[in-house]
Parts: structure tokens; sequence; C-alpha cells
């Protein structure tokens, strides 16, 4: 077994993802050909650009990482106390971000739309108007723990039937070889190809069933990847191939973009058809090589512990949590300002990140309540840890975590 005590990459990557999540929703108000709950009345094409990358492996790289999380739980527990732990750790912090945080959001939107009430007269329309984004009731960002919850519900049973198996799978020893790791991703992409462009995301779970497994493929492969370490390996082994053809994938797909190449969708003749599906694959691709990449160079260069790794840690679930009703709340004001479009931005990242972190701090670790709706642990060990690490860090005592459970 892969021994979870050491992969401290991973906890990198997650909290440099969840970085990455704050920069993504920061630029929204001010992309070009995006609709937003908040919108400058200028906005900028650099932004959309910056948004499209950043759009290709973001989230999948959480889903991968997540999957990765699930094999390390699974091996100190039976498929029922993961999913109680799930439970606590995924549903209870959306049933309470649903209820007072998530509606934050939906406020200052209605506001800008002309609602003229304050947040009391605003608060109980949240249970009788309906489902955003005609009604108020919304889960908004925090669909990544949703079907976080419903993969770990679904997947625990075969996890643990396969994390229980011997280590000599075929298919998996010819993966783990030479570049073969690329196969792993051929579901994917001929799914995504065939099915992407009759189903539109909309993060609702009941009608967004293709971008559901889509996701659900990413967490699959971060599981397979943890438990099989041959596959781990390939990875980091093949990580600079991987990266050359994410980014030789993301000049191709721009170039068409910039230059007005893209093939029409389903327009009619064979060799249409044939040239965009062609092109829909580079999507898919780009995702995980990317994510491939990034998980082999964290696994080269990230896999070390810091002092400040246990206190990341569990600033990270809460912080994605919080993070855009905070943006929300103060580019409602930015946006009414005079100043440049990049000094907004500035703004609002620091200004977020901030603001973001002191209610962490201040309101949410020192408290067992606050830690249990936020998904942490009742019990504050973090100060512990964190002396523990500084005074014998040889002996690696942090273990990864996920986005959702601070696991020791």
């Amino acid at each position: 077994m892969q021994d979870s005590k050491r992969l401290f990459f991973l906890d990198w990557l997650r909290i440099a993802a969840i970085l990455g999540v704050l920069f993504f929703h920061s630029a929204m108000p001010f992309a070009a050909e995006s609709d937003w709950h908040i919108k400058n009345s200028e906005t900028s094409e650099l932004f959309l650009e910056f948004n499209f990358f950043l759009s290709k492996f973001r989230m999948p790289l959480l889903f991968f990482i997540s999957g990765a999380v699930a094999h390390l739980i699974l091996q100190r527990k039976t498929s029922s106390e993961f999913i109680i732990l799930r439970v606590k750790r995924l549903l209870i912090p959306v049933a309470f971000g649903m209820l007072l945080i998530v509606p934050v959001q939906v406020y200052m939107e209605r506001i800008n739309q002309g609602f003229t009430g304050n947040f009391a007269d605003f608060y109980p329309t949240v249970f009788t108007s309906g489902g955003y984004p005609k009604g108020n009731l919304s889960w908004h960002h925090l669909w990544f723990i949703v079907y976080l919850f419903v993969y770990d519900l679904l997947m625990a049973p075969i996890f643990k039937l396969i994390a229980n198996k011997g280590n000599n799978w075929p298919l998996i020893n010819f993966l783990s070889r030479g570049k073969k790791i690329y196969f792993l991703i051929l579901p994917s992409v001929v799914l995504f190809t065939a099915m992407v462009g009759y189903f539109p995301q909309t993060h609702n779970l009941v009608n967004d069933w293709w971008w559901f497994i889509y996701w659900l493929l990413f967490f699959v492969a971060g599981f397979l990847c943890l438990r099989f370490p041959g596959l781990l390996s390939s990875l980091e082994a093949n990580r600079r191939l991987s990266l050359t053809i994410g980014v030789l994938m993301l000049f191709f797909i721009n170039y068409l973009r910039w230059n007005d190449l893209e093939p029409v969708p389903l327009s009619g003749g064979i060799l249409s058809r044939i040239l965009d599906y062609g092109y829909t694959s580079l999507y898919a691709i780009t995702a995980w090589t990317w994510v491939f990449a990034i998980i082999g160079y964290g696994k080269r260069y990230l896999n070390k512990s810091h002092r400040s790794l246990s206190y990341l840690n569990t600033a990270a679930y809460p912080f994605y949590i919080l993070h855009q009703t905070v943006i929300v709340v103060i580019a409602f004001y930015v946006v009414k300002t005079n100043d440049t479009i990049m000094a907004k931005y500035v703004f609002v990242v620091i200004a977020t990140f901030l603001t973001t972190m002191f209610i962490y701090h201040l309101f949410i670790r020192p408290f067992a309540i606050t830690r249990f709706l936020f998904g942490g642990k009742t019990v504050d060990k973090g100060r512990s840890d964190t002396r523990a690490a500084n005074s014998n860090s040889q002996t690696h005592k942090i273990a990864v975590t996920d986005p959702q459970i601070e696991f020791k």
C-alpha cells in the first residue's frame, strides 16, 4: 500500500487548486461573455481567456485529488464508516451553506437587479420562491461538494472491494508500463466527444447527468492512481510528456478559437462532424493531460512537509465554502468604482483572501460548533499538530487531507 503519511504533495496541490478557484471566481465580474452574479460595466477579453485556461483543469484536479483521498480514508474505514464520515464532512456543510452562506450571494445579486428590501425581507424568499435562478434557493459553488458526496455514496462499496483485492491486476500492470497510462483517459475522451454537445453543464445534479459522469471519471482515476502505486509512478515518470501535450493542445484550441476556425457543431456533413468531434476531443485531452502533469510534477517536487501545512489543510475547506460569498459582497461595491479593471481585480483577490482567512481564524477555527458546521473536526488539533511538526518534523505526522476532512 502507498504510505499515506508521505503524500504531502496532494495537500499542496489541493491548496493550490482552491487558490486557483479564488483567482477564477474573482475574475468572473470582469470576464467578457460570461454571465455571473455581479458584473462590472466594463469587461475584459483577457480575463475571459484567463478563466478559460483555468477551467480546463481546476475542477478535474479537485475531483482527482478527492478520489485519491477516498482511497486513503478507506484504508482505515469500513464502507459504512466512510459514508457516515462523509455525511458529517460534506452533507452538513452543504446544508449549512445553503441556509446561511449562499443566500448572501443571491441577496446581493437580487439587490443588483433592483430588489429594495433588506436581508431580513429577502431571507424568507429562500424557502418560498423555488430554485435558482428563478427562485432564491441554491447551492451555487457548493455543487462540487454535493457531487462529491454522491460519488462517495455510489463508489464506496466498489472502492472498498477494489482496496481489499490483491495488487496483481493485469490491466493495471499494463497501464503502469511506459506511456500506456494515457489509455486511462480514452473512455472519458470518447464519451466527452460524443455527449458534451448534447448536454449542457447545469451543476444541478438532476439534469447534469453527462457532466456528472465526466467528473466521476476523474474521481475514479484519482482513486485508482492511489490504490495502485505503479499508476502514480507512471504519472511522475511521464510528467514532462503530459505537460507538453497539454500545452500543445491548449495552443491549438486557442489558435482555432482566436482565428474563428472552430468547426461548426453538428452542421450536417460527414467531414464536418469528424472535424467537430476531433476538435471537441481536444478539450478532454487537455483536461486529462494537465491533471496528469500537475500530479506528476507535484509528486516529484512537492512531496515534503512544512510547519504551515496543518493550518492550511484545516483552513482550505472552510475557505472554499466561504470564498465566493465574500467575492460577491466585495465585488458588489468594487464594480461601482471608477478604477481600472486590473486594479479592481487585484483588490477583490486580496480583500477576499484576507477577509476569508480572518473569518476562518477568528470565528471558525476556535469554536467546535463552527468547525463542525464547516466540515472540520470538533476537537481542534491544529495547534498541537503544528507544535509536533515543528519539534519533530522527521516523524512526518501530518497526513494528507481532502477538501472536506482533516484526516489523521
